[in-house]
């Protein structure tokens, strides 16, 4: 078995609460329990907007610098992903279209080391 990150990708002006509607809710809710269920589901999380990051970056003396802020200034963020333990592939990229589907957004299927 092979571990996948499943990332969801949101636009960085996302805001949940005016976005999801109760059927997307349910739709994400069925998801995870039949993750649960199927018994891949490593972890699951959801990130608060990009604005609530703190970069940390290394300096030539060798001091790390916290900084307010993601570390990639781009227009979408990560806003949640899930680890899931599959047994390729194939079935970590159709976790991926369920999670694409349920979550009405671009998503990234990435294997870990």
């Amino acid at each position: 078995m092979t571990r996948y990150l499943i990332a969801l990708h949101r636009p960085d002006d996302y805001d949940p609460a005016a976005a999801e509607d109760e059927a997307m809710r349910r739709g994400i809710s069925a998801l995870n329990e039949a993750m649960v269920a199927a018994g891949v589901r490593v972890f699951v999380g959801g990130l608060q907007a990009p604005g609530r990051a703190l970069s940390l970056r290394l300096r030539p003396d060798g001091q790390v610098q916290v900084m307010p802020g993601p570390y990639l200034s781009t227009e979408e963020h990560v806003g949640g992903f899930w680890v899931l333990e599959v047994a390729d592939l194939d079935a970590a990229l159709d976790w991926g279209r369920k999670a694409a589907v349920a979550c009405r957004a671009p998503v990234e299927v990435r294997p870990f080391h």
